[in-house]
């Protein structure tokens, strides 16, 4: 749920989802539209999807129970590398490599004395940081967690406070004048309004709202360009998160 959504607007769905499937058994059973409405406005529902199959998986592999390796977590439908770090070091306790956004930041401004990473992270990224990670698995695991709360309340993005840093001595970036951020013409953002992904969104609020197949029809208002919402609709079945009936369109199962 993090995973591209603030924290402000996980956090009540995150309890909320907790209280109705509290173990990977009850997420399991559910079906796909249930997960799907619950998940509600988090955005980039697939992600629903995925946890639901990584569910399931956890049920059929592993009786249920979340795996502690990072090999196993990986195998998990929906898995990638940094959640299977980060479910490892939290959770587990296990000395891994957990680089997100703000270690990223610390990093960068620390080491390489620029104000913020590339917008990718690369291979040699993830190798440095693995190179810093203390060996066994307690102090690692503090490691990690200090890193990204130093990012996330520090070395913030854009009001860093440098003067309560711990590491201020050692950076870069502040020893050279705190200089502007390179890479600032690559980070402009895609206008949202009239875009896929807020058609997609309003398609998707539409069937979590109805108990009962959309006609096509009813969805006509959600643009009013018809190429665009046939690409939106066709997009939408092939990410399996809507079914097409005789009569209209649902969430799937």
């Amino acid at each position: 749920m993090l995973q591209q959504t603030p924290v402000v607007r996980v956090q009540p769905r995150w309890e909320e989802w907790m209280d109705r499937w509290p173990t990977p058994a009850d997420l399991a059973a559910a079906t796909p539209a249930e997960v799907l409405r619950a998940w509600d406005r988090l955005g980039y529902p697939r992600r629903a999807l995925r946890l639901h199959a990584c569910a399931q998986a956890v049920v059929d592999r592993h009786d249920g129970a979340v795996p502690t390796e990072e090999a196993a977590l990986l195998a998990l439908p929906g898995v990638g590398t940094y959640t299977a770090a980060a479910v490892a070091a939290f959770a587990h306790g296990r000395r891994s490599v957990v680089v997100d956004t703000n270690v990223r930041r610390v990093l960068t401004r620390t080491l390489d004395g620029e104000a913020l990473p590339p917008p990718h992270l690369s291979a040699g990224e993830l190798r440095r940081a693995g190179e810093l990670v203390p060996e066994d698995d307690a102090t690692s695991a503090r490691w990690n967690a200090a890193v990204m709360e130093l990012g996330a309340v520090v070395c913030t993005a854009r009001s860093p406070r440098c003067e309560a840093c711990p590491v201020r001595e050692q950076c870069g970036w502040l020893a050279a004048g705190r200089p502007a951020d390179l890479h600032v013409l690559v980070r402009r953002r895609q206008a949202w309004e009239g875009t896929d992904r807020q058609v997609r969104g309003r398609v998707m609020a539409r069937l979590r709202a109805a108990d009962h197949p959309v006609p096509g029809a009813v969805l006509e208002d959600v643009t009013l360009d018809a190429e665009q919402r046939a690409r939106v609709l066709a997009g939408l079945l092939l990410d399996g998160l809507v079914e097409k009936l005789d009569d209209g369109y649902r969430l799937p199962g």
